[in-house]
């Protein structure tokens, strides 16, 4: 993706309704409106990078963007995990996504345990690379410092 980093904000949408129930990661989804506005050259997969919720603080972040094929979607999505144990939900809130690097292809799975396991992996790689000079710094970028009204993609 040539466009790394990305970012993008967006109301914080219900999703399926799996990531906390069924894999035990809570992730917050965008509305389709950010998902189809995501540039053309967006390899589906697994990135990393940092998020934050309203004008809250900014941590690490795993983010999935396709059609997660064990689950068959239909519809293309972007669900992130963000690597930090909030007390409620945030629907309606607004998330705001740098995405820095690019982890893996998305594929399919033949048990919901090697999902989860895979997933797992994927944390743990972003959480070192998140790590790395070149990616802390733009956990203090602008884009997590302005108001919340402001609702685009791109920066």
């Amino acid at each position: 993706m040539r466009h790394l980093p990305y970012f993008c904000r967006g109301q914080v949408v219900r999703g399926f309704g799996r990531g906390s129930k069924q894999l035990g990661i809570p992730t917050a989804n965008f509305p389709e409106q950010v998902v189809d506005n995501l540039p053309a050259d967006v390899s589906t997969g697994i990135y990393y990078g940092w998020a934050s919720v309203g004008s809250g603080d900014v941590h690490k972040m795993v983010v999935s963007i396709g059609w997660n094929p064990y689950y068959k979607n239909t519809k293309k999505s972007m669900e992130t995990h963000i690597m930090h144990t909030f007390k409620e939900d945030f629907y309606g809130e607004i998330l705001n996504v740098a995405i820095v690097g690019y982890l893996r292809p998305e594929k399919n799975f033949d048990s919901l345990e090697s999902l989860i396991s895979a997933i797992q992996g994927d944390i743990e790689e972003a959480k070192k690379r998140l790590d790395l000079p070149e990616h802390l710094k733009l956990k203090e970028d602008n884009f997590f410092q302005v108001s919340k009204s402001n609702i685009m993609n791109g920066h």
